[in-house]
């Protein structure tokens, strides 16, 4: 006997549940590519980016997924047999070298730990090494949704500043932005991606770049540029030239929608809501931990994300198939180098108490159902921590 009904709950680190709200958004007809309500929108959106990324720098839109964006990034900055160093601390900043190797380019892993997050003074060591400024860029993620790591942006760009070291500093804030503080500007990063449809709210398909004006002037020599991915091309005159072609009309207005709700939620109460629910997370899987068979990935509590929580488990597939096949939630699976070896919790983009509380309601129940041990009350202290913390 299941005890789910209805459509299934995504407590995957994306695609994320969407508003209704930007579901409706799509459901209406397109619009004429070169009308000005079109252009009116695009503007919007490209304004509305540079104020998420906090910078006075470029924003750029492409019809693609994160990966897609990793592309955008590499191919306007770099060219062939340049050097960068990635910073790993999970899969996705790794996933990101991977793909500019796969262009020519010298890729050095800075090594680190699936279960920590990265230390800016290695960097900054690392850079003070390269006395001849061979690393042309610093690839990092904020937040890494296989390890479930959350690293110190600002502290790394005071690294690669304090090595007095040219590089550019490159972030991918896929996990992140709309989730907690992103100040592209005042962390000096130079170049950013995200994508749409994790703390953005919206389906997959849009990618977003941020680019300072250092980035867009070594651009003009990169010989990495495409007709495709190009900031050149893209800064074209004809409103066409945001999109390479035609523009993805739907998927705009499914955006233009969440933007407009996050802003009405307001950021800081945005990046607040995800910080108190993570929260309620890890107090449930502290507790859940007592049983130890379930930790935390991450070992410092300061470096866990407010976005994602990975679970280490040996064998998690069957809990993983109980919350789905009897309950209806869907958990995300580990990756990487956590296959099966893990699962994630995502509390991330259009998340709220009722929905993380039922997560953790049925993870506990299936938990039970299945003889698992683990420490009892963990959706309890979810609870009390939050009742605590939200007063009337």
């Amino acid at each position: 006997m299941v005890v789910r009904a209805g459509r299934e709950f995504l407590a995957i680190p994306g695609p994320t549940t969407m508003p209704d709200e930007v579901l409706r958004a799509m459901h209406r007809p397109a619009l004429d590519i070169y009308s000005d309500t079109m252009v009116q929108m695009t503007h919007s959106i490209l304004r509305d980016l540079g104020t998420l990324f906090s910078t006075t720098g470029h924003t750029y839109i492409y019809i693609a997924n994160g990966h897609g964006a990793w592309e955008a990034t590499l191919t306007n900055v770099l060219s062939r047999g340049d050097k960068i160093l990635v910073l790993e601390s999970g899969r996705f900043a790794i996933g990101w070298g991977e793909a500019a190797r796969a262009m020519g380019v010298d890729v050095e892993r800075l090594k680190g730990d699936w279960r920590r997050a990265i230390r800016p003074e290695e960097v900054e060591a690392r850079l003070r090494a390269d006395i001849k400024h061979e690393i042309k860029a610093v690839l990092a993620v904020q937040v890494d949704t296989a390890s479930g790591a959350y690293n110190d942006i600002e502290a790394i760009g005071r690294a690669i500043k304090a090595a007095g070291h040219p590089a550019l500093f490159m972030v991918d804030a896929v996990a992140s932005l709309a989730c907690m503080p992103f100040e592209m500007d005042k962390w000096g990063i130079d170049v950013a991606m995200t994508g749409s449809q994790k703390g953005l709210m919206a389906p997959p398909g849009l990618g977003f770049v941020a680019a300072n004006d250092r980035a867009r002037e070594i651009h003009k020599t990169a010989n990495l540029r495409t007709p495709y991915w190009g900031w050149t091309e893209r800064e074209g005159p004809e409103h066409y030239n945001k999109y390479s072609g035609t523009a993805p009309v739907h998927l705009l207005f499914a955006q233009r929608q969440a933007f407009d709700m996050l802003f009405d939620e307001k950021l800081d109460n945005v990046f607040r809501r995800h910080q108190l629910l993570a929260e309620a997370v890890r107090r449930a899987v502290a507790v859940w931990a007592e049983g130890q068979v379930l930790n935390f990935n991450i070992i410092e509590p300061a470096e866990r994300s407010n976005t994602v929580t990975t679970v280490t488990m040996q064998n998690p597939a069957p809990l993983l198939d109980y919350c789905k096949n009897m309950c209806g939630v869907i958990l995300g699976l580990g990756i990487g180098d956590l296959s099966g070896k893990a699962f994630r919790i995502a509390h991330m983009g259009h998340v709220n108490a009722p929905m993380i509380l039922g997560t953790l309601g049925v993870i506990e129940m299936g938990l039970q159902a299945l003889g698992i041990p683990h420490g009892k009350g963990g959706t309890e202290a979810a609870i009390n921590y939050l009742g605590e913390s939200v007063t009337a």
